[in-house]
């Protein structure tokens, strides 16, 4: 039930979720600084899937914040809002 508030205004970053995640575990990601259109973000899955998919999650829009719930192994790491 992390709370990040990135800033990617001077270099891209990357955020790694946990490897043991619980089945309604939250993560949010705010952008502070309203640049991940410029220097991307990238949520690093860390072996779990988001939104079913087995790829990490590039962050790239001007103010962009996103709640990921866990799920479970089919789905993994979901979106419970995203927005801009």
């Amino acid at each position: 039930n992390d709370q990040i508030f990135a800033t990617t205004s001077t270099d891209a970053i990357t955020i790694t979720l946990p490897a043991c995640a619980s089945v309604g575990d939250e993560i949010t990601i705010i952008d502070i600084s309203r640049s991940f259109a410029s220097n991307n973000l990238t949520v690093n899955r860390n072996s779990h899937k988001i939104n079913g998919d087995a790829s990490n999650l590039v962050l790239n829009t001007n103010g962009q914040s996103i709640i990921l719930v866990y799920t479970g192994t089919t789905q993994g790491w979901v979106y419970k809002t995203n927005t801009a």
